[in-house]
């Protein structure tokens, strides 16, 4: 009767062990999918801002060559928009390395934590 009774303590551990597991992962997972969603959300923001930057940048030039500037790309103005430009493609480039970043991060192991059983125990008939 004691095999049985270890028999079936050792099945509901493995059960709940299994249990927790996989609680653990998918909870790990649904997080990291969350991440990855919010700085996608957030690389597209980044894209939308160069996309209207190089409109500006283009009517800018537009303008300047219509009126009969010379050395456009000299100006104050399009010397701020390229500075602009330099700096939300380099966040874009952070960006994508932290989605990566999050991609591959694996689950944390789970730490077994087993209590010995004493002789007493482990020789005790169940009454």
């Amino acid at each position: 009767m004691t095999d049985e009774l270890k028999n079936q303590e050792s099945k509901s551990e493995k059960l709940w062990r299994a249990t927790r597991h996989t609680f653990s992962s998918a909870t790990f997972k649904a997080n990291q999918y969350k991440q990855v969603v919010q700085k996608k959300i957030d690389l597209g923001a980044v894209h939308k801002k160069i996309g209207q930057l190089h409109t500006e940048l283009g009517k800018m030039i537009d303008d300047c060559l219509e009126a009969g500037h010379k050395q456009v790309l000299e100006r104050d103005e399009a010397i701020r928009l390229l500075q602009r430009l330099g700096s939300l493609k380099k966040a874009a480039a952070l960006l994508e390395e932290e989605i990566e970043a999050i991609r591959a991060e694996t689950p944390p192991e789970e730490e077994v934590h087993v209590e010995p059983i004493s002789e007493e125990e482990e020789n005790k008939q169940p009454e």
